[in-house]
């Protein structure tokens, strides 16, 4: 038995329609909204993705930081006193151009932590040294191909071409 046959369960027609109604003014103006701000909001989500770990690293160093200082070893901040006093003092000996005002108090704090801490100074000086050197050869490659890149001025055009013609061919003009 069926059920359109039975009397009681008769099933209507199904005529409908989904009509999309059009969009008004104010729902035209949000999408166009929506469509220009999206890279803009896309490129937010990226540097939120890439910045955040950073972020909470940053903030997991600090509260280990904030735990070091709460319980520090014995003799850390009389080592510390005297590691800043040597970069007070280089300082004030550093009067003069800019480059003595950074170079000094870095270059005297150094030499009180290598006091203190010397496997960590040989580790740094390792790994400084290497990256100078790197960066050395990197200048010296490229003040050596702009040197090359220039070429000599040319004195005067008959003498250009004439050696031009003599290294294409090797015949001699006279």
């Amino acid at each position: 038995c069926k059920y359109s046959q039975l009397s009681l369960y008769s099933c209507p027609t199904h005529e409908s329609k989904y009509v999309e109604e059009p969009q008004t003014q104010l729902e035209k103006g949000i999408s166009y909204l929506r469509h220009s701000v999206e890279p803009y909001t896309s490129w937010c989500q990226d540097l939120y993705t890439k910045a955040m770990p950073k972020v909470e690293k940053t903030v997991e160093r600090g509260r280990e930081s904030c735990e070091f200082l709460k319980n520090p070893p014995p003799g850390f901040y009389p080592r510390l006193g005297v590691i800043g006093f040597a970069g007070i003092v280089g300082l004030f000996l550093s009067r003069g151009s800019k480059i003595k005002r950074l170079v000094y108090p870095v270059g005297f704090m150094g030499i009180g932590a290598s006091l203190y801490y010397p496997q960590q100074a040989v580790a740094i000086a390792k790994v400084t040294g290497s990256r100078l050197y790197d960066w050395s050869l990197q200048g010296y490659v490229a003040v050596e191909s702009l040197w090359k890149d220039n070429p000599k001025k040319k004195k005067s055009g008959k003498k250009a071409n004439k050696k031009r013609y003599f290294l294409s061919t090797g015949n001699i003009l006279n």
